[in-house]
């Protein structure tokens, strides 16, 4: 009765929390303020009244093993940010942008182009990385807001879907090749209906893009040595990020901490004979602290939600539906619950599917997050990156990418007919 009670307390703040979140627009709070409040608040509401009876060190256990999945991502987060701020502040990005575009381009030609290269460079990076360079991209064209929140848009699409084939792409795919039930030559064959599911979201938002983007000719001024060298360090940390974790089972954060210390170092000693305003560790100040708070009270929400037991009731969709449409259903839900969490509860729940299956299940969880913008990574960063992005606002887009969802998801269960 007691545990009834505590738990129902504890989904009634949850709810309140992400809808809070809804209406941030309406009631002015910052997300990052609610989502620590009421995720924190979660927890010491268990302490007080413990859940299923758990003694304290049990549950502190529990809640250790919360604070380790936040402070993995947290960290990961503030050293790739670091790198992307400093490249940001030297206008780096906007450089090479301006090199490599024409001095004129169609939007909708634009548009594609950027969702090809999320696509590209979130299967050879992580989603965060990838997110975080296409937003630097697009945010130093100075579109207007509507024509901006498409591109957003396309972008948080596109790198969840690009990283969907690898196992170094996304966390859920690696969990479901762990388990054994994809191969490397399975995953593969995701490439293409992804692939075809962003052209077909691109294709649905250029409606309407009928102008050019400009890019003032700019002269060829020489780049700071420091500035290349920093940038090399950031490709090879993520080159060497994904070797050495497919390699040696080195963990991603770990290498991109030693490539952010391996950046400062190298910054020392270059920028040791010249007068600089700022010091090159002084850039993490420059990283959205509101983002990675965000994080921490979204995740604590979601450890909550796991302790309650709400995840496990997902896997009961199995009992009502076909694997097909349960895998679909599942997917969509992944938008409103860490994907990472739900499927470990349907692999624990040995539930029998065959190898078409569970690759349409792979693509429904990797892609599915994009329904809405706290549904994943990019979509959270993308939210603190753009002014503009708000939760309805991305609302506004949910048929495109419904429709692209669908047709990828559908994409998916037939290149999964190819198995042998």
């Amino acid at each position: 009765m007691v545990f009834a009670m505590v738990s129902g307390l504890i989904l009634v703040l949850i709810v309140l929390a992400f809808v809070l979140i809804v209406i941030e627009d309406v009631i002015h709070v910052n997300k990052a303020k609610t989502t620590l409040f009421f995720g924190t608040l979660c927890w010491i509401i268990a302490y007080i009244a413990p859940l299923n009876g758990y003694d304290a060190e049990t549950l502190q256990h529990k809640l250790d093993h919360n604070i380790l999945e936040i402070a993995t991502l947290w960290l990961f987060l503030m050293a790739a940010m670091t790198f992307v701020a400093y490249l940001n502040s030297k206008g780096f990005i906007q450089n090479l942008v301006r090199r490599v575009m024409p001095e004129r381009i169609s939007e909708r030609k634009l548009l594609f182009l950027v969702g090809a290269f999320a696509f590209v460079f979130s299967s050879i990076s992580d989603n965060i990385t990838a997110t975080l360079i296409s937003l630097a991209v697009v945010m130093s064209l100075g579109l207007e807001s509507r024509k901006l929140l498409r591109f957003a848009t396309l972008i948080i699409f596109s790198v969840n879907s690009g990283g969907v084939s690898l196992i170094t792409g996304d966390v859920t795919t690696l969990m479901i090749f762990l388990a054994g039930k994809v191969t490397i030559d399975n995953l593969l064959l995701l490439i293409l209906p992804s692939a075809a599911s962003v052209a077909l979201l691109a294709a649905m938002l250029s409606i309407g893009l009928n102008d050019e983007v400009r890019f003032e000719p700019v002269a060829n001024q020489p780049v700071a040595k420091t500035d290349i060298a920093i940038a090399a360090i950031f490709l090879c940390t993520i080159a060497a990020t994904l070797m050495l974790s497919v390699w040696y089972s080195v963990p991603p954060l770990l290498t991109f901490l030693f490539g952010l210390s391996t950046m400062f170092l190298c910054a020392q000693f270059l920028m040791r004979q010249k007068v600089v305003d700022k010091k090159i560790i002084d850039y993490i100040r420059e990283i959205e602290y509101d983002t990675l708070l965000f994080f921490v009270g979204v995740l604590l929400l979601v450890g909550a939600m796991k302790e309650i037991g709400v995840l496990a009731q997902f896997t009961k969709l199995y009992q009502l539906l076909s694997p097909m449409a349960a895998n679909y259903v599942m997917g969509l839900l992944s938008a409103m619950v860490d994907n990472v969490p739900l499927t470990a509860a349907l692999l624990k729940a040995e539930i029998a599917m065959d190898g078409r299956q569970w690759l349409a299940f792979t693509y429904a969880t990797g892609v599915g997050g994009s329904m809405l913008i706290i549904g994943s990574a990019a979509g959270i960063i993308a939210m603190s990156k753009v002014r503009e992005l708000t939760f309805l606002s991305y609302l506004r887009m949910s048929l495109y990418l419904l429709i692209a969802y669908s047709c990828g998801y559908l994409g998916a269960y037939w290149a999964g007919g190819l198995i042998g």
